[in-house]
């Protein structure tokens, strides 16, 4: 039986690299919303580049609406949610060396593949 393909949809799918490299398949959760990284936070609708993450020196990570809002209450006293130490957001430092996104492909051509 020949086949042929008229059309074809791609998806896309991305993770934040949070430098945890033990991260599950489920990937790392916000420590204050409770909301995994690839989903967004409570204020945001859609995930992606408006509901970004925001590191600490500390080295954790939060969605950065998460953290403003935390910040914002007379409670978090400036700290970190999670080890109570002075927030104070850590420079991100792009690996140049890892490519900023990598792409799983499949050859739709050969059957044998599928």
């Amino acid at each position: 039986m020949k086949v042929n393909v008229k059309h074809w949809n791609a998806v896309a799918q991305w993770r934040w690299d949070t430098g945890n490299p033990e991260a599950d398949d489920e990937g790392d959760v916000c420590g204050i919303c409770r909301v995994p990284y690839e989903g967004c936070c409570p204020s945001c609708k859609v995930p992606g580049d408006d509901c970004p993450l925001i590191w600490g020196e500390c080295s954790h990570v939060f969605h950065m609406h998460c953290l403003l809002k935390w910040i914002g209450t007379a409670a978090s006293k400036q700290q970190c949610p999670m080890d109570r130490r002075t927030w104070v957001t850590a420079e991100r430092k792009v690996n140049k060396d890892k490519p900023e996104s990598t792409a799983m492909t499949t050859d739709i051509s050969n059957p044998s593949h599928q």
